[in-house]
């Protein structure tokens, strides 16, 4: 048994797949769109090209996505992904690729657990933790 992520965009999920490769290094692994649908009586108004299911890898991690019902209100809450990094420096960047048109709660910075920690809400809304696994040294 394992627990997956499953994130649902309302209708930016290709959007969000191309940051995510960008910013992060993501993979795509599986992609199926509405108009794949052999019951397309369920699919959403208006959504043939919108992505109903896919799988996507961050560093040997898999997560779920798709548009959902395209709604456009796209609302998540109450979890954050988080990212454990080797150095300072990968944390630096992909906290700074991740706040990009997004938002900052808790700046990047040194703490007595960690040489970098941040958490910062992506332009998606999708919520993220930065963290370096190293210790501080001292």
């Amino acid at each position: 048994m394992f627990i997956q992520p499953y994130l649902f965009f309302e209708g930016r999920c290709e959007e969000a797949l191309n940051f995510y490769e960008a910013a992060l290094g993501a993979k795509v692994e599986m992609l199926m769109r509405y108009r794949e649908n052999p019951h397309p009586e369920y699919n959403p108004p208006n959504s043939d090209d919108k992505i109903m299911h896919c799988s996507f890898s961050i560093g040997g991690n898999t997560i779920c996505a798709s548009d959902g019902m395209c709604s456009g209100n796209t609302s998540f809450q109450g979890f954050a992904l988080s990212i454990g990094v080797a150095t300072a420096a990968d944390a630096d960047q992909l906290f700074h690729a991740l706040a990009e048109g997004g938002s900052v709660q808790m700046p990047l910075s040194e703490t007595f657990y960690s040489p970098r920690f941040g958490m910062a809400t992506d332009r998606f809304g999708v919520p993220w933790i930065v963290i370096t696994e190293q210790p501080v040294a001292g």
